[in-house]
């Protein structure tokens, strides 16, 4: 079966769409089956996974609302095959902020997702979903099906903050919605030791978190922020940029963590 993470902060910014397509061609590229769910309405992580989100017949949304299943909707990209760390993709677009009012009147609503993955979940070592960055009835889908959360931060004041609300979130659809809902871990982005306050807010994290800090860090890295423009996770873009490096070492970290849990 597979594992299913979210990659969530209520904070937008904070570098999730990266995060996540990354993750996925990391996990890609050290030989895991992988397939990213984009769960927001900008379609950011389907344009960064290769996918032109405008000529999709099926999305995310025709899987919620049941009328497809994933594996009618998932699509490949073929940059991704040339690069050697191709997964699949459930991508989306405009129409699925139309699903959250859609969704208001239907039994089940937040266990749509849930069902859909079951179908599938054999087929894959990893499924990670791109949320959008509000608890909306589509981030409630994602953790309503997921094992954990991987939480991209930036080390700033702000950002601690918002941590708090989003660890109260998850307790709560852990209390009523998801027994196995955990934080799988944090990890640090856009990180650049240089900076005097990012490097205390980090040692904050650890002493406040312990090992839910991940081992691996990634830094600030102007390859990872070309990338979308190519529609390319960094990983593809550009394998021998530090960001990249980064987030294959991320990969092998979660891939490792998992066999440990």
């Amino acid at each position: 079966m597979a594992k299913i993470f979210c990659v969530a902060n209520q904070k937008g910014g904070v570098g999730k769409t990266t995060t996540t397509v990354n993750l996925a061609a990391g996990l890609a590229k050290v030989g895991q089956r992988v397939l990213m769910i984009d769960l927001d309405p900008q379609g950011n992580a389907t344009m960064g996974s290769g996918v032109d989100k405008r000529k999709l017949e099926l999305t995310v949304y025709d899987v919620l609302l049941e009328s497809a299943s994933i594996t009618e909707a998932r699509a490949q990209s073929d940059k991704l095959k040339e690069a050697g760390c191709s997964y699949d993709i459930l991508g989306a677009n405009r129409e699925l902020a139309g699903a959250e009012v859609e969704l208001v009147g239907v039994e089940r609503r937040e266990k749509r997702l849930k069902l859909a993955i079951a179908a599938v979940d054999h087929e894959y070592d990893f499924v990670l979903i791109d949320c959008p960055p509000s608890l909306s009835m589509l981030t409630l889908n994602g953790l309503c099906c997921a094992h954990g959360v991987i939480v991209p931060m930036q080390c700033e004041y702000f950002a601690l903050e918002g941590l708090t609300d989003l660890v109260n979130t998850i307790k709560q659809v852990k209390a009523n919605l998801n027994d196995d809902l955990q934080i799988i871990g944090l990890l640090r982005v856009m990180f650049d030791p240089r900076i005097t306050l990012q490097q205390q807010v980090s040692d904050q994290l650890k002493a406040h978190f312990g090992d839910k800090v991940f081992d691996s860090v990634i830094p600030r890295n102007v390859r990872l922020a070309e990338a979308p423009s190519y529609g390319l996770p960094g990983v593809a873009f550009d394998p021998n940029s530090k960001g990249a490096q980064a987030f294959i070492t991320f990969a092998q970290e979660m891939v490792d963590r998992i066999k440990a849990m």
